[in-house]
């Protein structure tokens, strides 16, 4: 009892401190700007992803820290526990919690490129989180797999074009800003990855373009713009 009252108390101490160094290196005249990109939130200090990113790294990784600093509710403590978070230590129930707790879509990007995409549990939550109505937890799913399609070399190609049918069904039947851009950003991202999934995008694009509503065109028109400029310029060719 007495080592988990120490424990308990040395986090506690942990947090402090943490949440001591985001508000000395806060920039409020900063915010006003940032909410006009859409980076909001209760709380906001109004630190740049460079300042996250140096404080991360004095810190090191800490998964208990990580934790405690997400359900502060704080923006920039959130990207900074995507920071700390030791990606094989988090549960379903912890990413279902953080998904679930996000506010803006800085947070949501930043945590699924440091922490999210590492898990050996991301690909699970892809087909979940992608036919969930929260607004957050629809564009985690979207910003996960962009970012996955990115960073995980392993993977075959595969497994990514078997995620376009999630990418095409909320292209079709979500028009929410913030998740139409997570779902084009997905689809572009795939289409980069390798030529057979660019015209399996591409592909995707021209049905979306025929048969979708307004957020299912704007997709698109943005899928193709990108996609069809990379193959002319030859950066979408096998070196």
């Amino acid at each position: 009892m007495l080592a988990g009252m120490k424990k308990e108390a040395m986090l506690e101490a942990r947090l402090a401190q943490a949440l001591q160094r985001l508000h000395a290196l806060a920039r409020p005249e900063q915010l006003a700007g940032l909410a006009r990109f859409g980076l909001v939130g209760e709380g906001r200090l109004g630190l740049s992803v460079p300042q996250l990113r140096a404080l991360g790294r004095e810190l090191g990784r800490d998964h208990e820290l990580a934790l405690a600093l997400w359900d502060s509710g704080i923006p920039d403590a959130q990207i900074l526990a995507g920071l700390l978070a030791d990606p094989a230590a988090l549960t379903v129930s912890q990413m279902n919690h953080w998904v679930r707790g996000m506010a803006a879509w800085d947070v949501c990007d930043q945590c699924c490129l440091n922490a999210l995409r590492k898990s050996p549990l991301a690909w699970g939550r892809l087909p979940v989180w992608a036919r969930s109505r929260h607004e957050f937890t629809r564009r985690a799913a979207f910003s996960l797999i962009a970012v996955l399609a990115v960073h995980d070399k392993a993977r075959p190609d595969q497994d990514f074009a078997a995620l376009l049918p999630l990418i095409e069904a909320a292209a079709v039947d979500d028009e929410r800003n913030f998740v139409k851009k997570a779902v084009s950003w997905a689809l572009r991202q795939i289409g980069k990855r390798a030529p057979a999934l660019r015209l399996l995008a591409l592909a995707c694009a021209e049905r979306l373009a025929v048969q979708g509503p307004g957020a299912a065109r704007w997709i698109a028109g943005d899928v193709r713009r990108e996609l069809t400029q990379r193959s002319s310029s030859g950066l979408g060719r096998m070196p």
